[in-house]
């Protein structure tokens, strides 16, 4: 029997030692060319932002003499930025200090985001915070009232930091850390990742070889300088190849998504990517007016991922933007995690993705067969590294075409979570494969990504999928938020909020309901736009909710809890945070517009409130996006 894994491609030879290098050697071979330009959305006909490479190496050069001055070298720093040049100039001067950045959401007054930042200043221990002029003075306020008022900040964008003449190289090695990424926290509390010059070096290169990106060439995109995909992708990987990097704010892009499309025909964007989310906001907000003065005829490798790649997004968007240019084999749906830097497999860009029609019911048993009931997108071959497929529990390797745990092994593969040995060895301790949580299938050469390991949902021996239920309820009815939604599974006959036993065997089959009076319980908690909620009925929102997963998936759904925009949880990239949606709701902490709760889920809760409903009235000001 053939096991399911990929061998890698032979590396590039003549790499250099550290990313470092790659910059002082971009910024002397192309100094006055654009290195970024930054969109700005403030109503008031404001100019983009240019950085030339030599910019950005005088800037980098006077923030690694402060760090430098403020014994900062080889230590974090955190850097709290809004979208902008500042962040890069930031990034790359901790680069030229032998520094080690820390890139972070910057805080707001929202309790979970302040709390998350807090958390990664404690965790990483942070010496210095960088940020702009605008905000260090709040920021210095903040770590006060957070007990940390001797952490130092630096305002970036002033033209008087440090002495650039005065900067010497740092005697910075491959082994040594560039950055620490702060995972997203889907299914944990956020841990920094030790991504090494190496690992970064090796990931770039790979994302170069599947990409086809070549010097001068321009990338652009709207996601978080903190995302992985943003961060490495959309800004590092141009710093790498000698391009142009286009950036716009995330909000910007939620306020209009035609902006995003707009910069890619104006500035000639080859490369620009974002999760499913985004694709499919643009097919409902971009008219047909807009549409018509669109070019993308530049846009040839549009990656996908992040989140659950949809094959009817990517053949809709496909549909609807092909008048303004678009190639159908634009997009390249990828896989790929902070723990391996950020890509480990990725379609080819210059062909139409695969889409598979499989049987619904063989995939809950773990089974990819052809058939009816569910389609699948591939997520292309492995990039430079191995993608082993392994029972969860174990570590069996799997037959093609069996589901199980998603492994990989190769140079991008990072050095861990800092500061935490327990989570290291559990998830980088077998043998050099990264035990990823994430459940996939690989069929001739191509991984399937099928869901998380910890989120699958089993009931009566069927494992379903969060977010294929959620995705069968939101196309119930139009006021339902696409990818706003958390399903997951709750057990009756047991104390209230305690968590389900590990999915050991989430992907063989399982042949009965729990034992004795055990029973678990689907539940849906889900977004709900009040505005677009015909007559205000959000008893009758709920109900198609019900009615299609029902139809679709033969399962109760006598658990559905409509929410306000913005109340689910989600990652730095875009993900459910269906675990924590799953404890808020146990913990009673959410606040229902409406709920339908069967009688033995509401016991759980204690002393929850009756079926609850808000007028359509209701103010309705919280788009979806990419916030953690």
């Amino acid at each position: 029997m053939t096991t399911a894994s990929i061998t890698p491609r032979t590396p590039a030879q003549g790499t250099p030692r550290t990313f470092t290098d790659v910059v002082r050697e971009r910024t002397d071979a192309l100094a006055e060319r654009d290195a970024f330009v930054f969109l700005p959305d403030d109503g008031q006909g404001s100019v983009p932002e240019h950085l030339t490479y030599a910019g950005l190496d005088r800037r980098a050069r006077g923030i690694a003499s402060w760090l430098r001055e403020h014994g900062a070298v080889g230590r974090p720093v955190l850097l709290l930025h809004p979208p902008g040049t500042a962040f890069v100039a930031a990034f790359v001067g901790c680069l030229y200090a032998g520094s080690v950045a820390v890139p972070a959401p910057l805080p707001t007054d929202q309790g979970q985001q302040l709390a998350r930042v807090a958390g990664i200043l404690r965790d990483s221990g942070a010496s210095a915070v960088l940020s702009t002029g605008a905000y260090v003075p709040l920021l210095e306020a903040w770590l006060a009232s957070v007990a940390l008022p001797r952490v130092r900040c630096l305002a970036t964008d002033r033209e008087d930091i440090g002495d650039p003449s005065s900067w010497r190289a740092p005697d910075t090695s491959p082994a040594d850390l560039a950055f620490l990424q702060y995972t997203s926290g889907s299914t944990s509390e956020p841990k920094g990742v030790m991504v090494t010059h190496t690992n970064l070096l090796a990931n770039e290169a790979a994302i170069g070889r599947w990409a086809g990106t070549h010097e001068g060439m321009v990338v652009g995109g709207w996601l978080p300088h903190y995302h992985d995909l943003g961060l490495i992708g959309h800004l590092l990987h141009s710093l790498y190849v000698g391009g142009l990097s286009v950036q716009m704010s995330p909000l910007s892009f939620l306020k209009r998504p035609r902006r995003w499309l707009e910069m890619i025909g104006d500035y000639r964007v080859e490369g620009s990517g974002a999760p499913d989310f985004a694709y499919d906001l643009c097919l409902r907000r971009v008219t047909d007016e807009q549409l018509a003065r669109l070019d993308l005829s530049s846009w040839r490798c549009a990656p996908n991922g992040a989140e659950p790649v949809r094959a009817d997004t990517l053949r809709a968007f496909v549909e609807r933007f092909s008048p303004a240019g678009l190639r159908r084999e634009v997009f390249a749906p990828c896989y790929g995690l902070a723990e391996t830097t950020l890509l480990v497999t990725g379609a080819d860009p210059a062909t139409e993705p695969t889409i598979r029609t499989v049987d619904a019911a063989a995939l809950e048993q773990g089974v990819l067969a052809v058939g009816e009931g569910r389609t699948l997108a591939g997520s292309g071959s492995a990039r430079d590294c191995e993608v082993r497929i392994v029972a969860p529990g174990t570590d069996a390797a799997l037959a093609d075409g069996l589901v199980g745990e998603i492994w990989v092994r190769g140079p991008s593969v990072t050095a861990g979570y800092f500061g935490n040995e327990a989570a290291t060895a559990d998830c980088f301790g077998a043998d050099g494969w990264l035990r990823t949580g994430d459940l996939g299938v690989l069929d001739a050469g191509e991984l399937f990504v099928t869901g998380r390991l910890k989120e699958v949902i089993v009931l009566a021996g069927r494992n379903l999928y969060p977010h294929d239920i959620e995705r069968a309820a939101q196309s119930a009815d139009p006021s339902l938020t696409r990818g706003a939604g958390a399903a997951f599974a709750v057990r009756s006959g047991r104390a209230a909020g305690a968590a389900t036993e590990a999915v050991a065997t989430a992907v063989s089959a399982v042949s009965a309901v729990s034992a004795g009076s055990e029973r678990e319980h689907l539940v849906l908690v889900q977004e709900v736009r009040l505005a677009a909620v015909r007559d205000g009925d959000l008893r009758a929102v709920a109900t198609a909710a019900q009615s299609a997963i029902g139809r679709e998936f033969a399962v109760p759904a006598g658990n559905v809890v409509l929410v306000k925009p913005g109340t689910v949880r989600r990652t730095t990239s875009g993900k459910v945070r269906r675990t924590t949606m799953r404890d808020l709701f146990l913990d009673g902490t959410l606040t229902p517009l409406y709920e339908v709760l069967e009688p033995a889920v509401r016991d759980l809760l204690g002393d929850a409130p009756d079926t609850t409903a808000l007028s359509a009235d209701a103010p309705d000001t919280t788009a979806p996006g990419v916030s953690s």
